[in-house]
């Protein structure tokens, strides 16, 4: 794997070695010393283009867990805001040798443009209404935590299906590792065509009942240049998950930021079925695991001037 840009450059067997290695990561993460040697010496860069408080502290996070320099640029206090290009920019930036780039971007296609001119590992962290796989493979570790594969289970995706990247993402990968995925929405709210994606599309809760999963998405008012729903008190009122629309077994996910009241109720957000708090934990581990499949290649050791040294140990 020499770029992570979408999930289509994953097969189920490598999601499964992604994982498989984040597990291990994640026992790294209860140690008193949480740092290994895995990529001494590298450097990464996370360049992000939009807001982002989950990812870009995650993936920053992930590499100094992993012993890398770390050089991280916003789009806001940067020369972007004085016009430079993405290319120039990261032309700038090649000038320190980065062995990964991770970018956020709001114009899809951004990240595989970005991996064509740089000899850089590249993951995108979220590209326009494209992609955003990182996130995909963190849902499936923090399902895996918590009720195992996720093959067989009945998974809902609802809310602002037409402007989420991770609404892409995670059919693509759900599918992949044998779920059956349903969305549901407005009408004015879901992509045409979505279905031949694999999964079955409602413009109405009746029936989510039948779910193991309910995955919510936010209204991405900042990707709407118009009305797309009458209004978000209706909006609420029709598919709102709260606790009076939930069994005791169902479980809800969301990637955040939540708007309480709006596609979530705070019942549920601060119930024990919610995995909001697991969703954010695995994002280390899975992130972790990614760069040092990209950057290690999958080795078991790092080879340093004082000869190999296992992943496991600390840095």
């Amino acid at each position: 794997m020499k770029h992570l840009l979408s999930i289509d450059d994953l097969d189920p067997e490598q999601i499964e070695g992604l994982l498989d290695r984040a597990e291990s990561f994640a026992e790294v993460s209860k140690r008193d010393i949480k740092k290994v040697p895995a990529l001494r010496g590298r450097t990464v860069v996370t360049l992000f283009y939009e807001a982002s408080t989950r990812t870009s502290s995650s993936f920053e996070l992930a590499a100094k867990r992993l012993s890398a320099d770390v050089v991280s640029v916003k789009a806001s206090g940067s020369s972007v805001e004085k016009g430079e290009s993405l290319k120039d920019t990261v032309e700038t930036l090649s000038a320190y040798d980065p062995a990964a780039i991770v970018i956020r971007h709001p114009q899809a296609g951004a990240a595989q443009m970005l991996s064509q001119w740089v000899d850089a590992a590249v993951v995108n962290a979220g590209d326009g209404m494209h992609q955003h796989p990182s996130q995909a493979l963190l849902d499936l570790f923090a399902l895996r935590q918590r009720i195992g594969s996720a093959e067989g289970r009945k998974i809902w995706i609802v809310g602002d299906v037409l402007h989420s990247r991770v609404a892409r993402s995670n059919i693509q990968a759900f599918s992949m590792m044998g779920a059956e995925v349903t969305v549901a929405g407005p009408p004015t709210l879901m992509p045409r065509g979505i279905e031949a994606s694999g999964c079955e599309v409602r413009h109405s809760l009746d029936g989510i009942e039948e779910a193991d999963v309910v995955y919510l998405l936010r209204m991405q008012n900042e990707r709407m240049d118009e009305s797309f729903v009458p209004s978000i008190r209706e909006y609420a009122r029709l598919f709102q998950v709260n606790s009076r629309r939930l069994g005791p077994r169902q479980l809800v996910m969301h990637p955040g930021p939540v708007n309480r009241g709006v596609e979530i109720g705070g019942d549920v957000i601060d119930s024990d079925r919610c995995l909001i708090a697991d969703q954010v934990a695995s994002g280390l581990a899975v992130r972790m695991a990614i760069l040092f499949e990209l950057l290690a290649h999958g080795g078991e050791t790092n080879t340093t001037s004082e000869g190999p040294v296992p992943i496991g140990e600390p840095a």
